[in-house]
């Protein structure tokens, strides 16, 4: 599946939907005119709320970044735009701030958070080179 939703992360799942579709199409990985997962496909596949991911979609459609393919579904949209490095840094900077959060309400040295983002950042890029997506 496209999307790694966590049904126990505090972030509302439409926010996460939202948020991958946005890092995906900035990174490349998702082109214009490709389609994305049906919403039933991905609320059956996360046993969510379809009523979850149509938001998501919608409020996706709505910033112009997916347009809906009439009797298809959804689809990126064409940015003339591609997205800079600062523009991709922006959309890593929530998900940072909200680790850094973590780590000083736990009190973890920042020596050992930023080791630990490190070590985060090459099992992801493990984890990517064994895997496709759909």
């Amino acid at each position: 599946m496209l999307y790694d939703i966590q049904t126990s992360s505090p972030i509302p799942i439409y926010r996460q939907i939202v948020e991958q579709v946005q890092r995906l199409i900035a990174s490349g990985q998702l082109q214009p005119n490709d389609d994305l997962p049906s919403v039933r496909a991905v609320a059956l596949h996360f046993a969510i709320n379809p009523m979850t991911v149509s938001k998501a979609y919608s409020m996706l459609e709505t910033a112009g970044s997916i347009v809906r393919k009439r009797g298809v579904g959804m689809a990126v949209a064409y940015q003339q735009n591609v997205s800079s490095t600062e523009d991709k840094l922006e959309l890593l900077r929530p998900s940072l701030e909200a680790a850094a959060q973590v780590a000083a309400q736990l009190g973890i040295p920042t020596a050992e958070a930023q080791a630990l983002f490190l070590a985060c950042l090459q099992d992801t890029k493990q984890k990517e080179k064994g895997e496709s997506y759909e």
